[in-house]
């Protein structure tokens, strides 16, 4: 341990370090809680239904609209624990009006896109099969 390290143990260790490719570190979370995010409801009478976050309240809560001649959701006030968010972001200020949400829903073609994913259809699936009746179901 006092002696140098000999030549050949010398000849086994890198002479050089390799550069590490320095990447950026991954977000945490992407899926904020803002105005404009779509969300599903997961618990309570309006469970199942997409809604959109249109104001915030406090760190618990938020004011969800769907519109209701979209969605079913009228406008009313959620736990976040109660909303499942999604990708998909509406351009709308905070407090919109239901016309300002539908038309930006529209304009940005939200409500198609949602439909087109893997989440929305293995929802839309289960509701059918929950909804055959034994004919349908043993054909």
């Amino acid at each position: 341990f006092w002696l140098k390290p000999s030549a050949p143990a010398a000849a086994q260790r890198p002479q050089t370090k390799q550069k590490q490719e320095k990447t950026q570190p991954a977000a945490m979370f992407s899926r904020f809680v803002e105005p404009g995010r779509l969300a599903l409801i997961t618990f309570g009478p309006m469970a199942g239904k997409m809604c959109t976050v249109v104001d915030i309240v406090d760190q618990k809560r938020v004011v969800v609209d769907g519109p209701e001649s979209l969605t079913g959701v009228r406008r009313h006030m959620l736990p976040v624990k109660r909303l499942s968010l999604t990708d998909f972001v509406a351009r709308i200020p905070r407090g919109a009006r239901e016309k300002t949400l539908r038309i930006a829903l529209e304009k940005d073609d939200i409500m198609k896109k949602w439909s087109e994913t893997s989440w929305a259809k293995k929802i839309k699936a289960k509701e059918v099969r929950a909804n055959l009746t034994d004919f349908e179901r043993f054909k």
